[in-house]
C-alpha cells in the first residue's frame, strides 16, 4: 500500500506540468539551488490573483541569505520542473510544458532587511519583462524553454543601493480563455544592490492589487484562427499595464 502511495502521488506530480523559480545567477554565476529565494514546496501555480500567495508563491522554503547583486549584473532566474529541475531523465515538462504559453515578467520591491522583511505590503516595480514577439510568435515562456529554464536580464542601472525582493512571474495562458485558468508561477529572490544609483519608482503596485480578475491579459484565448497559439497575430500586454521603469 505503501508503495502504492507513492507511486500515484508521483505520478500526480508528473502529470502537472508546472516549474519553480528556484535558483538566481549573477553575471552567469549560479548561486545554488534556493540560495536567496523564497519558493514554494511544490510546483502548483495560483489562480487567484486576489491572494497573497501571488506575491511570492504559497508559504515554503526561505533561504536566510541574501544575494550581493550591482547596477548593470545580468541576472538569472531558474525555472525547472521540480526543486532540482527536471523530475526523471528526459523529463518532457522540464523546465516546463511547451504548451504553456505565456508572458514572464520581473519586480522590484525596495525592503529594509532582504532576509527577514515581510512580502506584504510592498510597493513594486517592473524592471524586465518578456511578452509576445508578433514577428516570430514566440513567447517569452518559449525562449525560457530554449535556455533550459533561465530567464535572463539585466538589473537596470539606475536602481538604487539597498536591499530587495526581486519576483520572477510566469503566467502560463494556455488554459486562460475561462475565468481562473490562467497559471502564474513566481518566487522571490532576496538581493542587496550595491552602487549609487539613485532611481525612485513614480509608479508602484501592490501585489495582491496590481491585477484583476477580469484583466484582458488574464483572461484571454491566446489561439488564432488556425488553433495556433499565436495571440491571432495581435500584440499582447503584461497584465496591470504596468511599464518597465526607465533609468
Amino acid at each position: 500500500m505503501k508503495f502504492s502511495l507513492l507511486a500515484t502521488a508521483a505520478f500526480a506530480l508528473s502529470a502537472e506540468a508546472h516549474c519553480i523559480f528556484q535558483e538566481l545567477s549573477v553575471n552567469g554565476q549560479k548561486q545554488g539551488s534556493l540560495v536567496g529565494i523564497r519558493a514554494p514546496n511544490d510546483n502548483n501555480p495560483v489562480y487567484d490573483v486576489t491572494s497573497q500567495d501571488i506575491i511570492c508563491q504559497k508559504q515554503g522554503h526561505t533561504s536566510d541569505k541574501v544575494i550581493s547583486v550591482a547596477p548593470g549584473d545580468k541576472l538569472g532566474a531558474y525555472f525547472g520542473h521540480v526543486i532540482g529541475g527536471a523530475q526523471f531523465a528526459n523529463d518532457p515538462d522540464n523546465p516546463i510544458a511547451k504548451s504553456h504559453k505565456g508572458p514572464i515578467t520581473a519586480w522590484l520591491a525596495k525592503v529594509d532587511n532582504a532576509a527577514t522583511a515581510s512580502k506584504t505590503g510592498l510597493k513594486w516595480f517592473k524592471i524586465w519583462e518578456d511578452t509576445f514577439d508578433t514577428g516570430s510568435k514566440q513567447w517569452g515562456v518559449d525562449h525560457m524553454i530554449s535556455q533550459q529554464g533561465w530567464v535572463n536580464f539585466d538589473l537596470p542601472q539606475c536602481i538604487a543601493p539597498g536591499d530587495y525582493l526581486m519576483r520572477v512571474e510566469i503566467l502560463a495562458l494556455h488554459s486562460a480563455k475561462s475565468p481562473n485558468g490562467a497559471q502564474f508561477y513566481m518566487s522571490c529572490a532576496q538581493i542587496k544592490v550595491s552602487g549609487s544609483g539613485t532611481f525612485t519608482p513614480s509608479q508602484t503596485v501592490s501585489f495582491p492589487g496590481a491585477y484583476q480578475k477580469n484583466d484582458p491579459s488574464i483572461v484571454v484565448n491566446i489561439y488564432g484562427t488556425m488553433g495556433q497559439p499565436d495571440n491571432g497575430g495581435k500584440p499582447y500586454s503584461a497584465p496591470g499595464n504596468v511599464p518597465v521603469i526607465q533609468c
